[in-house]
């Protein structure tokens, strides 16, 4: 069998990894083995606070919605209560987009609601 030298394939993957890891501070920008730890971590965090950040701005839509149903006389469960029997089918990213972005159109909203 012949001889396979592996120095382009081994620089090749080593620049790889070194460049995920630009921005990191000591060995872990420069060192190939503690490189492929720290990106191998950053994975667990990324995968995990990808997760975490769809429930924070779904908590943050409630506040939202909260907040604004409230000056109007409802609470945040009564409205999506109401919105529930009246069938009316907004989410409630959209929901806290109107309370957020046009209040004039989510009290229209609300007092469809109380009718």
């Amino acid at each position: 069998m012949s001889r396979v030298k592996r120095g382009v394939t081994k620089l090749k993957r080593r620049r790889n990894i070194l460049s995920q890891v630009k921005g990191y501070r000591f060995g872990r920008s420069t060192k190939e083995r503690v490189a492929k730890e720290a990106i191998a971590h950053a994975g667990t965090s990324a995968f995990r606070d990808r997760r975490t950040k769809k429930r924070e701005y779904r908590h943050l839509w409630t506040l939202r919605i909260n907040a604004a149903s409230r000056n109007l006389g409802f609470s945040y469960s009564k409205l999506i209560g109401e919105l529930k029997k009246k069938k009316i089918g907004l989410d409630r990213k959209s929901l806290s987009a109107l309370a957020k972005d046009y209040p004039a159109t989510f009290e229209r909203l609300t007092q469809q609601l109380k009718a």
